[in-house]
């Protein structure tokens, strides 16, 4: 990546906005009585349908511009098996997971629990080698004080309430049910967005080394995305057997299979994918908080869910857990930048550019 380069910024952001558009439609189709695993498998589906012929023109064309000297990357029966295991962990496990906790809790919370991914990440990446932590430096305490408020920042906001603040339109686009969840539903609803957040930062994780052994984003989404539809169909099929649940109308059950397979699935596993081998996997899950901000004023503008004050200050602390982190990173990559700056003489610049950008590159694919 360039230095300077707002691009991964930007596809961040995106990320987070689309992020938001899928708490509010799966919320709102769940609400409306849609079974979660058949959306799931209808989600999957959509995606490859989209993605797959789109993969597959892309390698056509790969081919087409390959010569004997450089051909194109075939699929080894390990890389296809790969795939299965990424799309089984990151897929058809979290999403299912995920969307059935969310059926016992909100919106706002779920995205809340997202906001957990950081601190799930950093600490994965940390056993994995690649991140450090330096106590005797600003950036290690600029991480470590981004990681505290974000943890606060969820506890804050899953098991504080305060007092409610009334929805900003009386008559929403997508009216919520009430639900009189309790507080035993509730909180194991939490913990299990939790623990489909802990597979998601893997999964994101474990993308940076299939994109160095597989370099295409494209056909690497669109495979995972099509053994997770296999892999769900399955499970719908045990968990779900009345076909008559299966059917989809012109509603906003049909809206959300559209909405979250194009963008929830195809679009956001490419951008992620591509964020991650950028700039790293921490610096993807980072942005989350922002997610959860957008969610707030989204799920009480179109959902007319009651926002509580907890829900506002945790959003503060993890919106400033965000920018100490990414703060750290970027005082981090400072220090490295200016450590191999001096060593340049006329018989070793080759040499130390070089080495530069070797130390470039290792610290974006670090987190």
């Amino acid at each position: 990546m360039a230095g300077g380069s707002k691009k991964p910024h930007v596809v961040a952001v995106a990320i987070q906005t689309i992020n938001t558009g899928t708490f509010i439609v799966s919320k709102a189709a769940f609400d409306s009585g849609m079974n979660t695993y058949v959306f799931i498998f209808y989600r999957l589906a959509a995606a490859t349908a989209l993605l797959l012929p789109m993969a597959l023109i892309d390698c056509a064309c790969r081919r087409s511009r390959s010569t004997t000297s450089t051909p194109a990357q075939a699929m080894s029966c390990r890389l296809l098996f790969k795939f299965f295991i990424y799309a089984l962990l990151g897929n058809t496990f979290t999403l299912n997971l995920y969307h059935a906790s969310l059926k016992q809790t909100s919106a706002t919370v779920a995205s809340a629990a997202t906001n957990s991914m950081p601190v799930v990440t950093f600490l994965l990446a940390l056993v994995l080698g690649m991140e450090t932590i330096k106590f005797h430096r600003r950036s290690g305490l600029g991480k470590l004080a981004g990681v505290a408020l974000c943890l606060a920042g969820v506890l804050v906001v899953a098991f504080y309430a305060g007092p409610s603040i009334r929805p900003l339109a009386h008559h929403p686009v997508f009216p919520h049910m009430t639900q009189n969840v309790g507080n035993e539903v509730w909180i194991r609803g939490t913990f299990l967005l939790i623990l489909s957040c802990t597979t998601w930062s893997l999964w994101i994780i474990l993308q940076v080394p299939l994109l160095m052994e597989y370099p295409n984003k494209l056909m690497a989404t669109a495979m995972q995305c099509m053994f997770s539809a296999l892999q769900s169909f399955v499970v719908a099929v045990v968990v779900e057997k009345d076909f008559t649940k299966w059917k989809l109308g012109l509603d906003i059950g049909f809206l959300a299979v559209l909405y979250s397979a194009f963008l929830g699935t195809g679009a956001l596993m490419y951008l992620q994918a591509w964020c991650a081998e950028m700039s790293g996997p921490v610096f993807v899950v980072m942005w989350n908080p922002l997610a959860l901000v957008f969610t707030i004023f989204c799920s009480s503008l179109f959902l007319g869910e009651v926002v509580h004050l907890g829900s506002i200050l945790g959003g503060f602390l993890l919106v400033g857990g965000l920018y100490s982190v990414l703060w750290a990173k970027s005082n981090e990559k400072k220090n490295k930048t200016l450590q191999v700056m001096p060593v340049k003489s006329q018989g070793q610049e080759d040499e130390a550019t070089t080495q530069e950008n070797r130390e470039e590159a290792k610290l974006t694919s670090q987190v």
